[in-house]
């Protein structure tokens, strides 16, 4: 992995990220997030961190949010861009791990588990001392990540159909490593 940097997930799932994680298979969590961040956001500007594609951040606009977004990917921002409503919304090409942004935020976030795109402590410490001096002293960070299921890998691996039809196959194949707690997973179709 030693090619694997920070906008490499974005840069190589762009293309196909919306088709993979199509609006309808997301509504109900995104309907449960948008009101929820829309209340910590209160009157303030908002921050996502791996906007990609504005999944989370549209519909926060819709709502009246002002949102700002940060992705290490110009591919995924591109197609962000390409979307109604994504004109109003402020990006930078940054890595979340460290950034200087002029603007102080009532709401940091970070959603479908993209936290998990830092791959060391030290970078996740460095986010957090990131988003701290970018918050507003009342301003919370909110991070949406699952906690991983260790007793789905056999041998320390997995692999399992996310789709199945009569012309394609996706499957997602890890590896988890319990003593360096890191799983490193492929998306194959």
């Amino acid at each position: 992995m030693d090619d694997y940097g920070p906008s490499t997930y974005g840069d190589r799932i762009a293309e196909a990220y919306d088709d993979w994680f199509p609006e309808s298979s997301r509504a109900g969590v995104v309907d449960a997030a948008v009101p929820f961040l829309r209340e910590l956001a209160a009157a303030g500007p908002a921050l996502e961190l791996g906007i990609g594609t504005g999944r989370v951040a549209l519909p926060l606009v819709r709502e009246g949010v002002e949102v700002h977004g940060i992705d290490a990917s110009e591919a995924m921002l591109a197609k962000l861009r390409a979307k109604e409503g994504a004109a109003s919304i402020p990006t930078s090409v940054s890595d979340f791990r460290d950034f200087q942004l002029e603007t102080r935020f009532t709401l940091a976030y970070v959603v479908f588990n993209t936290f998990f795109a830092l791959l060391t402590q030290d970078d996740q410490v460095t986010c957090f001392q990131a988003v701290a001096r970018h918050l507003t002293p009342d301003g919370v960070f909110v991070i949406e990540a699952f906690v991983p299921d260790v007793s789905r890998f056999d041998r320390g691996q997995r692999v399992s159909a996310v789709h199945v039809s009569v012309d394609e196959v996706q499957l997602e194949v890890s590896m988890h490593d319990l003593i360096a707690q890191r799983t490193e997973s492929h998306h194959v179709v």
